[in-house]
């Protein structure tokens, strides 16, 4: 089931690669009452714990296949449901230490009925002046614990 909030508890964690820690992974729900194709979103920038991580360094996975955002951008045909979390998987030597850590994180996504002068100057890493959750026109933060 998923968790009200857009960034989720559960999946935040380090990602092993052999014995060797490469990065760290969290899962983000979809805010929307519909799902999106991929090219439709526009990722922003990761802040943890003031830590900036660039859309770049970013690897999306959804469905069970990883796409970059210039991956994303063109991708017409893979559909990100409202049912499924999407895991972000971001490359960290190290990974992140165990303990509290606080996230932020923005995206948004266009829509064909909004108008376009309106979603050109959506900007994932900032507050719109129109608060609208459910485009995903804002910018999400949470407080989580890897253990």
């Amino acid at each position: 089931m998923l968790e009200r909030e857009v960034i989720q508890s559960v999946g935040f964690r380090n990602i092993k690669e052999g014995d060797r820690v490469t990065g760290f992974q969290f899962k983000i729900r979809l805010p929307y009452y519909r799902g999106v194709f991929l090219c439709q979103l526009r990722p922003g920038t990761l802040y943890v714990d003031g830590e900036k991580f660039d859309k770049d360094n970013i690897i999306w996975n959804i469905n069970g296949q990883d796409y970059t955002c210039e991956e994303m951008y063109t991708n017409m045909e893979t559909h990100w449901p409202t049912t499924k979390t999407a895991t972000l998987k971001v490359c960290k030597e190290g990974g992140l230490a165990q303990g509290y850590h606080d996230l932020t994180y923005g995206f948004c996504f266009t829509s064909s009925y909004m108008p376009p002068v309106m979603q050109a100057t959506l900007n994932p890493d900032e507050e719109c002046a129109v608060f609208m959750p459910e485009f995903g026109h804002h910018v999400n933060h949470r407080r989580l614990i890897i253990v």
